[in-house]
């Protein structure tokens, strides 16, 4: 006899590409927050704010990182996308919890064209301009890029 998983998007195979919407300025400072937090992924400039590629995609990792960067950023909505075997799926985030299921078509109408290029699998993280990693920053540093970030925000 064979079990029903709990959660049915285990029946939708792995998860190819996760990628973080947020409104945060800037990449460096996305990554900083994400290196703090210990959550791997590389952070993509974009004329709309930052998003993240995550670097883990296999089993909960992508939702993970998505509630603990909707912690951090609290009472801002992000946005997690992913692709499943050539499905695309939206769902939104606030506070560490998921909220309603998006419509992908729409979520993207007005993306930059690196979100789609990086959705799809057109190109790479490693091609973008501009990308900075959570990974190997360290604590400090972070703490520095975001203390930087927050004075620029004060001024403006």
């Amino acid at each position: 006899m064979s079990s029903v998983p709990d959660d049915a998007s285990a029946l939708l195979g792995e998860v190819s590409v996760a990628i973080i919407l947020t409104p945060v300025a800037n990449a460096e400072a996305l990554a900083a927050t994400c290196a703090i937090a210990k959550i791997k992924l590389d952070a993509v400039p974009s004329r709309v704010g930052a998003f993240g590629v995550c670097k883990a995609t296999d089993a909960d990792a992508p939702a993970l990182a998505a509630g603990s960067v909707s912690r951090l950023l609290r009472g801002v909505p992000i946005v997690l996308l992913q692709r499943r075997e050539g499905q695309i799926s939206a769902s939104r985030w606030l506070d560490g919890e998921q909220g309603d299921d998006l419509a992908p078509g729409l979520v993207l109408s007005d993306a930059p064209e690196v979100l789609e290029d990086l959705l799809i699998g057109a190109t790479t993280v490693g091609e973008v301009e501009g990308v900075v990693s959570s990974v190997g920053m360290s604590r400090l540093k972070a703490m520095k890029v975001l203390a930087t970030a927050a004075r620029a925000n004060r001024k403006a």
